[in-house]
């Protein structure tokens, strides 16, 4: 009976860490690829000389968009995980 104690107690620790990290990683993502993508939009290489956008541009926005999407989908669960584990 102790040692289920131990285990349950052990998997909720790991489960409100594990949370925490994905929390942490969804945050880190939300406030630096947007920075990022603004300074890249201004870059010189973002636009051709009629003003249309480059595949420069393009993939760093395919970029932005997966990197949102992680970003969602690691705070459903970070918030999964740390609600879960109580």
């Amino acid at each position: 009976m102790t040692s289920l104690f131990v285990a349950t107690t052990y998997a909720r620790g790991v489960n409100v860490t594990i949370g925490i990290l994905l929390l942490l990683n969804a945050l880190f993502a939300v406030v630096t690829w947007p920075t990022f993508f603004r300074r890249v939009a201004k870059d010189p290489r973002a636009k051709d000389a009629a003003g249309k956008p480059t595949r420069f541009l393009t993939v760093h926005l395919v970029l932005l968009v997966i990197a949102m999407v992680l970003a969602v989908a690691s705070l459903v669960g970070g918030i999964a995980s740390v609600v879960g584990a109580w």
